[in-house]
């Protein structure tokens, strides 16, 4: 009697074993690396370092990315002082209460067309029933500037 072979996949559809990209891979390894450098901070020097840290990244951006990260970097800082800045996913990000609040997600993190703003659920940015929490941003005017710092100052409370 012939025996029947296994296939090779017990999902057909599924095509390949790698659910993340490159990229998000590397974005979680990243983040796991944060947490545990975190983790073995002083608290006194947690400014300090996440300062350090934020600046790194943003000196490895390319251009325009890294225009845009410096500025936003500066709009948060002065809009929310009591922010301090950390990285999150490698990303620039800002916390308060060691939780993460908003953070820039650079357009060639994830080799993606726009730049993004984006809360956590911390900020407390509410409006209503239904609110957005992550913003494209393709180009800083006065205007998305000013958005920025009127969304930063409602989620420092």
């Amino acid at each position: 009697m012939p025996t029947k072979q296994a296939s090779k996949s017990r999902n057909p559809a599924r095509k390949s074993e790698n659910v993340w990209t490159d990229d998000e891979r590397a974005a979680m390894q990243e983040s796991a690396r944060e947490r545990k450098a975190a983790s073995r901070r002083d608290p006194a020097k947690e400014r300090a370092d996440g300062e350090r840290e934020v600046r790194e990244k943003i000196a490895q951006m390319p251009e325009p990315d890294r225009t845009m990260a410096e500025r936003i970097h500066a709009l948060v800082t002065n809009s929310a002082p009591a922010f301090v800045p950390r990285t999150y996913y490698g990303m620039p990000a800002y916390a308060k209460d060691g939780k993460t609040i908003c953070f820039f997600k650079p357009a060639s993190k994830f080799k993606e067309r726009y730049s993004t703003f984006g809360f956590e659920q911390s900020a407390r940015i509410d409006d209503g029933a239904m609110w957005p929490v992550a913003f494209a941003v393709t180009e800083l005017t006065a205007d998305v500037e000013a958005r920025i710092v009127e969304l930063v100052k409602k989620a420092a409370g």
